[in-house]
Order: C-alpha cells, then sequence, then structure tokens
C-alpha cells in the first residue's frame, strides 16, 4: 500500500503501519505484540465480551478489539494498569471454567482459554470456579453444551446470529445466571438449529464440544463421569499451581499428536467446495475443523459437511469385486473382476463397434478421476459416448454462459456476492441446496444493506429473508426475465457504455424481445404490471447486481433459453467484469463442474475445446497415438435411448446412481435390462448397481487424493485422511487396471501426474500444478502457464475473437400445463440435511434421526379441499407412474403447488414420476415439470417429518450479542474502572 493508506500508530514506543479502519487488535497482532484475546475472533469481529484485551490507548483504558486505529494513537501493552486490567479480566473467566486440561477432550493446543493462563503466567487465580445451576444439554444429535464450562464469551452466538444467520443462538443476560439459550430457551434439539456446527468451530474451550470427539481424543479421557470427577479432583490436589498443571497437560497434548491425524480435505457434498480438517484416529471420524481463511468457507460448514461423513465407515460399502451368476453377486477378486470387464468391453467393441459403449463419469470424483474417464472412453474404447451428472442440472446454465458471455462458470468468486448491492436468486433453495453460500448473501443482507430478490414457487428460507419475493407460474422465467429487460433498453435504463464497448448484436437483440411487452408478461407469469416494472428499475438503478440461479430454471423444458435470458439481463446492465456482479449457476455437487472442466461431455475435451476442433484434437491425438472421432457424443439421456434402440450395448457407470436420479426410472431401469454388460463403480450396492454384472468397489474421497472444482471454479486439493477401505481401491486406479488390462500402458502413480498431463493439453488448466494448489491455496479457471489464475472473468473482456460479449435471441413456448386428470404440480429439489437420493446422508444416525424419510409438502388449502392431515398417505400418480409418500402441511407451498424432495430411493422417489420431456438444447431432463393427481390411501398419521426437526423451531433473530445487556447489568464494571479506582 503507498505511505498515504496506512495510519501511523505508536505501540510500546514503536511505530507502526496500520490500515485506516483496522481493528487495533489486528494491528497489536500484526505487530507481534502479546495481548489475551479470548472471545475475539477474526472471523467474527470485535464481540468485546471477555474484556482481557484491555490496552491503553491515549492514556485511557479500552478493549483492543472495539476500537478502530486512528492516525497517531499511542498505545500501551505492557503497562502495570493494563496488566492489571486482563489479570481481573483472566481470573473472572477462570470463575466461569474449571480448568481440568489433562483429561479435557479440548487439550488439543487449541484451548484459548489454557493458552491465554499460560501465556500469561497466572499460578492462581482470585476468583475460584463456582458450577452454574444448569444442566448439560447433551438433546442433540451431535454435540453438546456445558454451562459449567462456559465463559459467556458469545462467539457461539455472533457465529450463529451474523455468519451462518440462523438465529437461533442467544445469551440471556437478563437472567440472575446469564447462559446461552436456543431459540427461545429450548433444549437443543427442540430448537431451530440446524447443526451447522459453527458454534462449536469457534468455541474457545470445551464448552461446545462434537459429541463424536468426546472421551476419545485424550489419552486419559476415556473415563466414566464419575471417575473422570475424581480424577480432576485429584489433578487440582496433586499440582500446587497452574504451572506444573499445564506442563503435565501440555505434555499430554503433545502425546495426542501420535494417535490423531488432521488432514485437509474439501467436502464431498454441494459445489461450494468447502475446505477443512479431518480428525481421525485410526479410521473414526473425531471431528471436522474449518481453517480461518479457507478460500471458499472460512470458518463455516453446513451439517453435512461438519456431521455428515459416516458413510465412510458404513457397514454397507462394498469391499471386494462383485460379478453377477444368475440373479445373485459374488465375491471376486480384482484380477478376476478386472479381467471379466475388459473382456467383455473387448468384445462388444468387435462385435458392435465402439459407439455400441458408453460411459457415465462421476461429479462426486475428482478432476483426475474424470479425466481418466473420457480418456478411458476415448483413447482406450474410440468413443465420445461419454457424459456426467451436469447434464441432469447444470449444462443449460453452462450452454447460456457460452452464448453470451463465452465461459461456462461463475463470473466470479462468492466474494463478488457478498459485494453486491442487488443479488437475485432464480429457482434456487439457496439456504438448503447451498448453504454456506447461502449464509454469505443473508449475512451481506443483514448486516450491509445488501437487497435480496428471490424468484420462485416456493416461500423457503431465502424467499422469506427476501425484501422481494416473487412467486412467477412454473416455467416461465424467461418471460419475466425478457419483459424486463425489454423494459429496461426501452425506457434507456440500459448501461450505454458497456453495451457499446463489450456487447454484440444488441440491434438484433432488441428486436427480439418486442412479443415480451408487460401486459403479456403479467399474463404469462402472474407478476403483476407494476411489480415488473418495480422490478425493472430496480436492476437498472443498482450499481452492483449477482444473479444466482439453479435447478428451478435449468431443469425444464427451456432451461437453456432462461439460463441465456438472465446473461442477457445482465449484459443489458454492465453486471458483468466488475467486483460485487455476474451471472452465478450454483453448482450442485462437489465436482459438477470439475467432471465437465475435465472433459467427460461428449461434445467437449478436456477445457472445453470442442471434438470438433482439429487443432485440440490433434494435441490428443499425438500424446496417446490414436485417433479421436470428430462426432459429438451420446450424453446421458442420448445413451439411454440408444439402449432401448439396441444400439448401445455396454455401459460404464462410476459413481452415479443413474436408476435413481434419472428422469423417468422406469424407463431407464429397463432399458439397463437391456444391456449386454453393465459396470457400476461405487462405494455402495446402489439401486444402479443391483442391475449390473459387474461391481467395482470405490473407494471416498477421505481415501484419495486428488482434486475438486467449485461453483466458483475454484480448484483445491484433497489429502487422503486414512487407507481404503479393505479391499477397495481409488477411481483412478481401478481405470488405470482396467485400461491396462485393455493394452494400453497407463502408468500413473499419483494423481498430480494425472493433473499435469491434463493440463498440458487445455489452454484452460495450463499453470495448474499440485505445487500450486498445496495445503489450502486454490486456484480459480482459466490458470495461466505461470500460475496466474482469474478470481473474476471478463475483466478484460470475453473469450470470443472481438473480445466481446453476445446477445442472443431467445423465445418462449409454453411447455407444461396443468390438465383437469392431472391437476397438481409437483415442484422438487434438495434438502439441507440430506443430498440427492440420500446414498451417503441415510448412512449418519444423527441425520437420519432428525430427518428419517422423504415427505410431501402440501398447502394447507389443498389439505383441507382433499381432506386430509399431517401424516397423510398419498399416491401421486403421473403420466409415467406413481409415488407413495407421506403428507407434511406448510405454509412453504401454496394452491395446487406441492413440494417433493430428492431424498428417496424407493417409493417416495420423484423420479418415478418424471418422463421423458428435455430441454431440447441439452438434453437435461424437464425434472420440474411433473403433472399429477392425487389419490388419498390414509386420511392422517405421525407426521414424517419429527417433532425435533429444525422446521419446527422459532429462531430468534438478532445482531451480535448485545454486549451492551451484559454491560447494563448490576454486577458488571469494566476491569479498566477498576483499576482506576484503585489508582
Amino acid at each position: 500500500m503507498k505511505d498515504q493508506e496506512h495510519n501511523v500508530v505508536t505501540i510500546n514506543g514503536q511505530e507502526f503501519l496500520a490500515k485506516p479502519g483496522q481493528l487495533l487488535i489486528d494491528t497489536i497482532n500484526e505487530a507481534k505484540e502479546q495481548v489475551p484475546q479470548i472471545c475475539y475472533h477474526h472471523s467474527l469481529g470485535p464481540v468485546q465480551t471477555c474484556d482481557t484485551c484491555i490496552v491503553r490507548v491515549n492514556g485511557e483504558l479500552t478493549r483492543a478489539c472495539g476500537i478502530e486505529v486512528k492516525p497517531g494513537m499511542d498505545v500501551q501493552t505492557e503497562a502495570e494498569d493494563v496488566n492489571q486490567a486482563q489479570y481481573e479480566a483472566l481470573n473472572r473467566i477462570m470463575g466461569k471454567h474449571e480448568l481440568y486440561c489433562t483429561v479435557c477432550d479440548y487439550n488439543n493446543g487449541s484451548c484459548e482459554i489454557h493458552n491465554a493462563i499460560a501465556e500469561w503466567g497466572i499460578e492462581h487465580q482470585s476468583k475460584p470456579f463456582r458450577p452454574s445451576s444448569y444442566e448439560v444439554d447433551r438433546s442433540g444429535s451431535f454435540y453438546r453444551y456445558d454451562p459449567d464450562q462456559c465463559i459467556l464469551c458469545g462467539r457461539c452466538v455472533e457465529v450463529c446470529q451474523d455468519v451462518q444467520v440462523n438465529e437461533t443462538i442467544t445469551i440471556d443476560w437478563e437472567r440472575q445466571e446469564p447462559r446461552v439459550i436456543w431459540d427461545h430457551d429450548v433444549p437443543i434439539d427442540e430448537s431451530s438449529c440446524v447443526n451447522c456446527g459453527q458454534c462449536v468451530t469457534v468455541c474457545p474451550c470445551n464448552a461446545l464440544m462434537e459429541k463424536a470427539a468426546e472421551r476419545e481424543t485424550g489419552l486419559l479421557t476415556n473415563q466414566e463421569p464419575g471417575l473422570l470427577r475424581s480424577m480432576i479432583e485429584l489433578t487440582k490436589k496433586v499440582e500446587p499451581g497452574y504451572g506444573p498443571l499445564f506442563a503435565v497437560s501440555d505434555t499430554e497434548s503433545k502425546l495426542r499428536e501420535e494417535h490423531i491425524d488432521k488432514t485437509k480435505t474439501v467436502c464431498t457434498y454441494c459445489g461450494v467446495g468447502c475446505s477443512f480438517n479431518v480428525w481421525t484416529k485410526g479410521r473414526q471420524i473425531l471431528k471436522v475443523e474449518p481453517q480461518a481463511g479457507s478460500p471458499a468457507n472460512d470458518i463455516s460448514t453446513c451439517v453435512k459437511g461438519k456431521f455428515g461423513f459416516d458413510y465412510v465407515n458404513s457397514e454397507e460399502r462394498l469391499t471386494n469385486p462383485l460379478i453377477r451368476e444368475g440373479d445373485y453377486f459374488r465375491e471376486a477378486t480384482w484380477e478376476e473382476a478386472i479381467s471379466y470387464a475388459a473382456k467383455n468391453l473387448k468384445r462388444i467393441r468387435t462385435e458392435h463397434g465402439t459407439d455400441a459403449l458408453g460411459f457415465i463419469a462421476s461429479s462426486k470424483a475428482t478432476n483426475e478421476e474424470s479425466f481418466l474417464m473420457q480418456k478411458f472412453a476415448r483413447q482406450v474404447n474410440g468413443t465420445n459416448n461419454i457424459d456426467n451428472c451436469s447434464r441432469y442440472c447444470q449444462t443449460p446454465a453452462t450452454i447460456g454462459l457460452f452464448r453470451t458471455v463465452g465461459y461456462g462458470g461463475d463470473a466470479g468468486s462468492m466474494s463478488d456476492l457478498q459485494e453486491a448491492d442487488l443479488v437475485i436468486t432464480v429457482g434456487s433453495n439457496t439456504a438448503e441446496s447451498h448453504p454456506v453460500l447461502a449464509s454469505k448473501i443473508k449475512r451481506a443482507q443483514k448486516l450491509h444493506g445488501q437487497t435480496l430478490m428471490v424468484f420462485d414457487l416456493r416461500k423457503h428460507e431465502m424467499a422469506r429473508r427476501a425484501d422481494e419475493f416473487y412467486q412467477p407460474k412454473p416455467g416461465s422465467d424467461l418471460v419475466w426475465l425478457s419483459a424486463v429487460t425489454k423494459y429496461i433498453i426501452d425506457n434507456d435504463l440500459y448501461d450505454h457504455r458497456f453495451v457499446e464497448q463489450w456487447v454484440n448484436q444488441f440491434k438484433e437483440y432488441k428486436e427480439s424481445l418486442e412479443p415480451f411487452t408487460l401486459e403479456y408478461a403479467e399474463r404469462m407469469t402472474g407478476i403483476t404490471q407494476e411489480q415488473l416494472i418495480y422490478i425493472a428499475n430496480t436492476i437498472a438503478r443498482a450499481d452492483k447486481v449477482c444473479v444466482c440461479w439453479a435447478m428451478g430454471v435449468t431443469q425444464q423444458q427451456g432451461g437453456s433459453d432462461t439460463s441465456t435470458a438472465i446473461s442477457n439481463l445482465l449484459l443489458a446492465t454492465g453486471n458483468y467484469g466488475r467486483p460485487g456482479t455476474g451471472a452465478y449457476p450454483l453448482r450442485g455437487h462437489n465436482n459438477v463442474q470439475g467432471c465437465s472442466d475435465f472433459g467427460s461431455m461428449p461434445n467437449f475435451l478436456v477445457g472445453y475445446d470442442d471434438v470438433s476442433d482439429e487443432a485440440a484434437r490433434e494435441r490428443y491425438e499425438q500424446l496417446w497415438g490414436v485417433s479421436i472421432s470428430h462426432k459429438k457424443g451420446k450424453d446421458n439421456h442420448e445413451m439411454v435411448d440408444s439402449i432401448h434402440e439396441g444400439t448401445l450395448k455396454g455401459l460404464y457407470i462410476v459413481g452415479e446412481d443413474t436408476g435413481i436420479v434419472d428422469a423417468n426410472i422406469n424407463y431407464v431401469t429397463d432399458a439397463f435390462d437391456k444391456l449386454e454388460f453393465l459396470i457400476v463403480q461405487d462405494l455402495f450396492l446402489t439401486k444402479t448397481a443391483e442391475q449390473a454384472d459387474v461391481v467395482f468397489p470405490a473407494c471416498s474421497s477421505l481415501e484419495k487424493e486428488g482434486t475438486f472444482t467449485n461453483t466458483e471454479r475454484r480448484i483445491q486439493r484433497l489429502y487422503q485422511s486414512m487407507e481404503p477401505l479393505e479391499n477397495s481401491k481409488p477411481d483412478w486406479e481401478i481405470l488405470q487396471l482396467l485400461a491396462n488390462e485393455m493394452g494400453y500402458l497407463w502408468a500413473y502413480s499419483h494423481p498430480s501426474e494425472i493433473m499435469e498431463e491434463a493440463a498440458s493439453l487445455s489452454p484452460l488448466f495450463a499453470g495448474v500444478t499440485y505445487e500450486r494448489l498445496e495445503g489450502y491455496n486454490s486456484l480459480q479457471w482459466p490458470v495461466r502457464a505461470g500460475g496466474i489464475d482469474t478470481p473474476r472473468l471478463y475483466e478484460d473482456g470475453f473469450p470470443f475473437e472481438d473480445g466481446k460479449a453476445k446477445f442472443y435471441a431467445v423465445s418462449y413456448r409454453v411447455t407444461h400445463e396443468l390438465t383437469e386428470e392431472y391437476d397438481l404440480h409437483v415442484n422438487n429439489g434438495r434438502l439441507l440435511e440430506h443430498f440427492h437420493e440420500g446414498n451417503m446422508t441415510y448412512k449418519s444416525a444423527g441425520i437420519t434421526r432428525k430427518t428419517p424419510n422423504s415427505f410431501l409438502e402440501v398447502s394447507k388449502e389443498l389439505a383441507h379441499e382433499r381432506g386430509i392431515e399431517e401424516g397423510a398417505l398419498v399416491r401421486l400418480t403421473s403420466e409415467a407412474g406413481s409415488a407413495l409418500v407421506e403428507v407434511h402441511i406448510t405454509d412453504r407451498v401454496n394452491g395446487n403447488q406441492l413440494y417433493l424432495p430428492l431424498n428417496d430411493n424407493g417409493k417416495s422417489a420423484v423420479n418415478l414420476l418424471t418422463n421423458n420431456d428435455v430441454d431440447v438444447d441439452s438434453n437435461t431432463p424437464a425434472y420440474k415439470e411433473i403433472a399429477v393427481n392425487m389419490t388419498v390411501i390414509r386420511d392422517k398419521g405421525v407426521s414424517p417429518l419429527p417433532n425435533h426437526n429444525h422446521r419446527y423451531g422459532n429462531p430468534k433473530p438478532q445482531v451480535g450479542v448485545r454486549v451492551e445487556d451484559k454491560w447494563k447489568r448490576s454486577d458488571y464494571t469494566f476491569p479498566g474502572e477498576m483499576v482506576k479506582s484503585r489508582g
């Protein structure tokens, strides 16, 4: 920074440069001066409850975390009155927290009370510890709260209220004996707590702890409570002061490192890309610990990332290859299974040609494994019939972006979403599908004045929080988007400078908007003309606009065109290439972005080089020694049709339960029965694997190394936390075994070598290396050869020949209407606590306890009309099939709208109802266009949602911990005042 961008601050007689607006505590820390700071956490900001960071500023004692630096500040951290005030604050904390470090599960070097007392050198406390009158709350599934150990620092409140913004936790300062409470003072399990675990992450001590870590982390902590209490009392009697006590506990803490591993990984659920350390003891997972500064999530997690890794050790894991014999499977050796699979692949290729084979890659697997899957298809088997599950969700968004701006990924980073003046979400249940990303938007709205506009069928959490919430008719988003854009252009509200400098085809596009009048849009969407004008003016007047969208847009027959319309609107208003702007198609799976990026698509090679590009193909042909077809291969949808037509004979599916997640699963599973040979590679014997001829046991992300790419285009490394379970193997090793059995000499010894090959073939990843991704480092593509990445796209233009973006004309047609026979619309999507069909999350006892099965959301008015109550059992019937599901009555849906979550692979599976309709540009199934009728089987029953599900909770919103309420208490005196009064 330039000198004038600094403030000069004097600390203990020495001058330091500080950034304007910087908290004094951060300046002190950067100066490496020692000041206690138990309640302060950089990711939370000033909490000001513990008083331990008191320093003298210009002669006055004050909290260093509660004041910003100003030019000429004179700060003393070592003066006698400062030390006295800090000593008083630390003693107050010791009066609330019993120090029994050696037998405490939190004695892992990170207890901030222990560390502060040790660094301060306190031997004895002046205020004796007094237990609280409250019981330990162990009611929840995942963590417990011990009031006896709680110092009321309020970090848990700050993170719940203003980082996660779930607004469940507060401190009741009005009580005679204040304590942390959930909702309006109910047990954890009965509250609105969503079990994100962030309160546990930021707790400075053992007041909040993961249940999985209790009695497991220490050498002496695995004791029954009575014996543990005896050990605590004995320790107190034997040790004369804290010095010897800490010496013993520090030694014991070091010894823990010999049997506890802490390994960085990346979450394997949604596309946010949270990274964290996983604590393991052998195969036992003790805790997940986010790290401040983690590039996507910082300290944040959701329930799945924090507590949802039980599937790794599930008894249902596959541990040996399986070969079908008649109606049954038998276990086989790897040698036998690989030989059998290779023999059948070669037979089909010889008898029917290379295009009689199809390959489906996994969006749960790594980038390196996606690269090898498409290499296996193209080099070893000579076909472009390779696809992945982006076909089911985000390919339409990618097409819309390719048409207009040239890159099929988020325009920026999550920091841009936080910086925007206006965030619009369309067809996205963001708080449940992408909870950590949603929290960033919720925080920006709550604390920083960001406007949130939500367009959706359901009144979900983001809709409830929105400044403006609109419920357009199903499938009509393209109409209001185009009408709003037309109004902005017609009324000269568009960004002339940006359009003239950066966008082509304006005239043609403007003409294409003629049908989208306000009158037409009102008739087609149900949004009034006045509302449309307000929306247009709000967007046009906002300086920085971001639009997020997801499966509510893409899983329609017009998904690609609607995605295009979103990008057209952003181009017209100049919302690309600047901080706080851009298009954000929120990716659903942890590596659905990367799986496509690294070539597992029928029309693209690595980095989205088209298979018709001769120069691109030549790079592969020279390296691999084979010819690559210039013809587009079959996508997932076309593969299934081709099986029914008799032209696709063999299929290899990795990490995808296609027989559940594809549309019209009766049609899909019938197709699988017709295959000559089906290979499935997975962690579990899924519904799809049950139809296979060979099943290969793959290992989980915790058991291998590689990289994932999140929704921000951010590439991150994951490290191996434990050995593969028994005889399972990483996907890349299995692919290599098969390739070699089929006559190719693959010789990869580590995923880094695979990444090196992929980077050499694609300019998009030219500078990606494992060394540059070490630890918590990340890169956002495009990455130039020198390792320079691109956190924000389009700052210097667009990746077309002339550097300009393109307006792209789209039209609208009604594709979905209810009829007299099928009079109800079934919307569908994800739940916060489960992922997709639940193959992984149902392996978590805690998650399953909170949400044991799927359910159907029914509006109050429809329930009254049909004479059903909570827990009713109904049959939904569409033209394609029927599903049985229990009813949950809620105001999240209205009228004849139903909502059926995805988390079922049995009788309630939503794809029993979907048909073969697709978006014509991408072949993405129109999952959201389901018309059904309802038959009542049972008119009431037990609710499918247990009464301890968080949806029944009652949050208590506030800003922060309200420390002022503590300061007003008659029994509180600022330590600085006490020292001052003593003279």
